[in-house]
């Protein structure tokens, strides 16, 4: 699973994720890619599925190219706890993305095959998504 080595601060605050992406909205690495097409947070285990699921349909044939990285941390309390008492620990990370924001690109293998693995990743996140090719 993908996490940063070391971070300033070991809590962050929430925030929310809105607007439109301003970088990273057009096929850069590869020949096809996969788009979001709605804001939210996608954790390091959703990342790490949808790569595992294109991999396997390409059969490591290709290359696989990951645009976004978990970078904000996600805490939680444990079950049963009452409230307040200051904030949870941290459990995971997760990636805020914008709409319009590149996710995955593929490239060295065939359009179609290319597509059909995006699908699959698609399948695994939970934002609206749309595939891309290179203009």
């Amino acid at each position: 699973m993908l996490s940063p080595k070391r971070t300033k601060f070991r809590k962050q605050q929430k925030g929310r994720v809105r607007g439109v992406a301003q970088r990273a909205t057009t096929v850069a690495f590869g020949d096809v890619g996969l788009k979001a097409l709605e804001c939210g947070k996608i954790t390091s285990q959703q990342i790490e599925a949808a790569r595992i699921a294109m991999m396997r349909h390409i059969k490591r044939g290709g290359q696989v190219f990951i645009r976004i990285f978990p970078d904000k941390v996600i805490t939680a309390k444990p079950l049963e706890v009452r409230q307040g008492s200051g904030k949870g620990s941290p459990v995971g990370w997760c990636a805020p993305v914008q709409r319009g924001r590149m996710l995955y690109e593929i490239k060295g293998v065939d359009v179609e095959l290319a597509k059909e693995a995006l699908r699959r990743a698609a399948h695994k996140l939970p934002i609206k998504t749309m595939i891309v090719e290179k203009e």
